[in-house]
């Protein structure tokens, strides 16, 4: 049975549906002061206008000309004057690079940044994103007012979360239990302590609320002017009103094409950086230079009421599940939220400057029923105008960052999805760091732009889906096995169908299908993606693969837990099959290959044909770009994409599939800074990989091999041509789940018939098919990192347990030596331990870790080790008194991690509490 509220709801959408279906079909104009009310039949408004009081919108004739006059060269030309353009050139001027130009086409914020809401939450699922967004809350709050005077129309309102259900209120105790690590205020609400704070608010379905009393709420205008004019104090130049026409790039004597130029209509700027910050009009100049810039524009949109009484001093809401927010805007409120079927702004105007589009109330409406169930006040209250703007969107709802892989020195700044103000100040700062010293500060790999293959960067189907899907899904609640519908089977490997006839459920990676776990009940492919039945699309009718993620859509250990724990005890126990054919698989051959190697790589490589190593590599501060395996070869005829010929040295590189675009970007820009003379050579798609793992995986491929495999003769960490029906593969002995076992890398068509006789030869040893969840329980339980989880470029080898990958007993120099050998006379600040919690409750990651009482850091990957029984965890700790974390500081610990709000004890581990001696990937059971 219907309540009378929500039959009260029912007709109020019933006339406001037709009122909005009378304005659309008749056209009918309306005056500027006419009133369109949540519910009433009257006509719908026409005035479009934003709430501020101040904009920087001018209502006289178009500027003739530059603010002024161009320079002949700059450091940095930074492109764009909203929020992010004004952010990186004050955080560049303000690091004390004052030669910095920022060039806008029309006025500061004309674009997108000028409408925007301007919320800020200080609380997301991501410990980086909470660091970034503590950033621009100081900048705005209090950095710039201390120093230019002026205020920046900072509100500090609170925010407010709802939580219709309870995963919706367990994954707001998660953002609680990460926030005590940072010391962001926040509090779980009951229903009746939420309406205390909030009169106003129907909390009859309410779970609770998540309340964060700092949050608050920015002003466009008065931020952007006031930065612009603290880093035109430090020596910078902002100049307004001059388009840029083109960028000029050159190549050098390498053949690396590199910036030198930005083209305007009234001069040219000689410069080796440029800094697209261009918001919706990104791709646009992306093309000037040749770099792909993968985003899409959509009307975003939210409406402001008229007066409320006793709106007054409350805070923002989010309603997630209702996927609308409610932003206090003095006494009336602006309603707005993410629809399943947003309009695409198909051709981006040039001379769209301070503009609003008119906004389409069918596609709006879903908006109103949330907004009015939420706030009943609504229901009788009136719209005074309507904001419709363009905004910028991406495949995975993250910003587009750092350098193109295309063009050295063309930098971006764009695509951050409506969040450019709040995430402005974090990434403004961290883009500034990137550009003057070659990388970030912080991890910032969720948002650069090599985080996605090259291949997939200028594919507009793949940019448009899985930007309409998460978009679509911006509000939904995050789970740690979701998975993309958007944008699937762009790349397939010659194992695909072979698995997906045995019931394969594929992950989605660097667009690849990895096997993810295999469901006994069978296929469940991938089908096109549906839009969510969006644009009169029809949806997918019993559609398996998505009946098998929302089972998986829960805090609890999901319902395959026990699939994924036959997988890794077959593995454990017999033997199992992992297709790893999505890894990454380069060759660096050449004159100078072995310099380069000795210089990439942590580890001596200095070894004889026939050696594997597994290393990283790092940056210049010591953290950690990568960890991947390199074999040393001996020069081959050619025939074969097992056995390239070359002169000098050559090494194959095996890397993980889903960052093999970061790893190619970083080995070619250090290859590029360095003038070394050799190649770097992408087999991947040539190539395909099966790993075989476990007790009887040596016995298994006796059988099918035509060599010997006893420790003697195939020793840990080398690695052979070998024949396996018929076919050369290369075959290395190597382990990532903590088991004796060998890789086989071979060309595509080998893969199909290699695979067969190896399953053949494994029956009567039950060997079978495991996945990557299964390669996740058992690398995490044997100890092995996960880069960019427990391994980023933020932590340096030491930190991270990997001091036995640096050759630092050797003289031999390498990229991020320095940096390591100070940070081991100083002692460690911050140190990677491994937990294990007694009781049968599952991990994400993101939970706090209590040392004697004192939050000292937080749990960046988890999951469960089926061997041993328990919960795994491991988090970087860091000791409070700012001292060096010593082996000593962890073992005199008492430690308890945070879950949803609730501690449980837990157990430190300096190594790992599965063979910790080595003895079973050595041979030895």
């Amino acid at each position: 049975m219907r309540t009378s509220r929500e039959l009260c709801l029912v007709v109020a959408m019933k006339y406001l549906r037709q009122a909005i279906w009378r304005a659309t079909s008749l056209r009918t104009a309306v005056a500027k002061s006419s009133i369109r009310s949540f519910s009433s039949v009257a006509g719908q408004t026409s005035e479009k206008s934003v709430p501020y009081t101040t904009t920087l919108k001018k209502e006289c004739p178009a500027a003739k000309g530059p603010t002024k006059p161009l320079p002949r060269s700059a450091d940095v030309v930074v492109i764009g004057g909203g929020s992010l353009g004004c952010q990186t050139t004050y955080h560049l001027a303000k690091m004390g690079l004052t030669n910095v130009v920022l060039l806008e086409r029309d006025r500061l914020t004309s674009g997108t940044t000028w409408h925007t809401a301007g919320l800020l939450w200080q609380l997301r699922p991501s410990d980086v994103e909470v660091e970034l967004l503590a950033h621009t809350r100081n900048v705005v709050s209090s950095d710039l007012e201390q120093e230019t005077g002026l205020h920046t129309g900072w509100i500090e309102n609170g925010g407010l979360f709802i939580a219709s259900n309870k995963q919706r209120l367990d994954e707001y105790k998660r953002l609680m239990s990460l926030g005590k690590v940072y010391g962001v205020e926040s509090y779980v609400l009951s229903p009746a302590q939420t309406k205390d704070l909030y009169p106003l608010m129907n909390v009859d379905d309410l779970y609770g609320t998540l309340y964060v009393p700092k949050d608050g709420t920015m002003d466009p205008a008065g931020t952007c002017t006031t930065l612009a004019r603290a880093a035109t104090a430090r020596g910078a130049q902002v100049i307004e009103n001059c388009p840029v026409t083109g960028i000029q790039v050159r190549t050098d004597d390498l053949g690396v094409r590199r910036v030198v130029g930005v083209e305007t209509e009234h001069g040219t700027v000689e410069t080796p950086c440029v800094v697209n910050c261009a918001g919706a009009w990104a791709q646009k100049l992306g093309r000037m230079a040749g770099v792909n810039v993968p985003l899409i524009a959509m009307h975003h949109a939210y409406v402001v009421t008229e007066r409320i009484e006793g709106i007054q001093n409350m805070p923002n809401v989010r309603d997630h599940d209702a996927s609308v927010y409610l932003r206090l805007q003095g006494d009336a409120l602006s309603v707005g939220g993410y629809e399943s079927n947003p309009i695409f702004w198909e051709k981006v105007s040039d001379k769209f400057a301070f503009g609003l589009f008119d906004l389409d109330w069918d596609v709006f409406i879903q908006h109103i029923q949330g907004a009015i169930n939420r706030v009943p006040a609504l229901e009788k209250t009136g719209i005074k105008s309507t904001v419709c703007g363009p905004e910028s969107f991406t495949a995975d709802h993250k910003p587009l960052l750092g350098e193109s892989p295309e063009v050295r020195g063309f930098f971006l700044g764009c695509g951050f999805n409506s969040a450019g103000m709040m995430l402005g100040g974090g990434c403004g700062k961290e883009l500034a760091h990137w550009i003057i010293h070659g990388r970030p500060e912080k991890d910032m790999y969720g948002y650069d732009i090599r985080r996605f293959h090259r291949s997939l960067t200028n594919h507009n189907r793949w940019i448009r889906e899985r930007s309409h899907e998460s978009y679509a899904k911006n509000y939904s609640v995050v789970f740690a096995y979701d998975e993309p519908l958007a944008g699937r089977n762009m790349r397939k490997d010659p194992l695909h169908e072979e698995l997906l006839n045995q019931g394969c459920v594929y992950q989605e990676r660097h667009g690849w299908e990895r096997p993810g776990w295999f469901n006994p009940e069978g296929p469940a492919p991938v089908l096109d993606y549906d839009y969510y039945s969006a644009y009169g699309l029809e949806p997918h009718q019993d559609y398996l693969y998505t009946q098998l993620l929302e089972k998986e859509y829960t805090f609890s250990f999901p319902p395959h837990h026990d699939v994924i724990r036959r997988e890794c005890l077959m593995c454990r126990n017999q033997a199992a099959v992992f297709n790893m054919s999505y890894f990454g698989k380069f060759y660096l051959l050449g004159p100078d290959a072995k310099k380069a190697a000795n210089w990439l790589f942590t580890a001596d490589i200095n070894k004889p044909p026939g050696t594997t190593v597994y290393t990283c590599m790092l940056n210049k501060q010591g953290g950690t770009e990568s960890d991947l395996t390199v074999s040393c070869l001996e020069p081959g005829t050619g025939g074969s994409v097992l056995a390239p010929q070359f002169e000098g040295d050559g090494y194959y590189l095996a890397v993980g599939g889903a960052v093999a675009q970061h790893n190619w970007s970083h080995i070619s820009t250090v290859l590029q800074d360095e003038k070394f003379n050799c190649k770097l050579i992408d087999c991947s798609e040539d190539q395909g990989m099966i790993s075989i793992q476990g007790p009887a995986s040596r016995a298994i491929l006796q059988e099918v091999m035509d060599e010997d495999l006893s420790n003697e003769a195939f020793p840990f960490s080398s690695h052979k041509l070998v024949t396996v029906a018929g076919f050369t593969v290369r075959a290395i002995r190597l382990s990532f789940v903590g088991e004796m076992g060998w890789e086989l890398h071979m060309p595509g068509k080998a893969c199909v018939p290699v695979y067969k006789a190896v399953m053949n030869a494994g029956a009567k040893h039950d060997i079978g098919n495991a996945g990557y969840r299964a390669i996740d329980s058992l690398s995490i339980e044997k100890g092995y990192r996960h880069w960019h989880a427990d391994l980023r470029p933020d932590d340096t080898p030491l930190e991270s347990g990997l001091a036995f990958t640096c050759k630092l007993k050797s003289n031999i120099p390498f990229l991020g030596r320095e940096a390591l050998e100070k940070q081991k006379a100083q002692g460690l600040k911050k140190r990677l331990v491994c937990f294990t919690i007694n009781e049968k409750i599952p991990l994400f990651g993101l939970e706090a870790i209590w040392r004697n009482g004192i939050a000292v850091g937080h749990i960046r990957r988890a999951d469960y080790g089926f061997a041993i029984n328990k919960t795994i965890a491991y988090g970087y700790i860091r000791n409070p008194d700012g001292e060096a974390v010593t082996p000593d500081f962890v073992r005199r610990g008492e430690y308890k991690l945070e879950r949803m709000g609730i501690t449980y004890s837990a157990q430190a581990h300096l190594k790992s509490p599965f063979d910790p001696n080595n003895m079973r990937v050595k041979g030895f059971y």
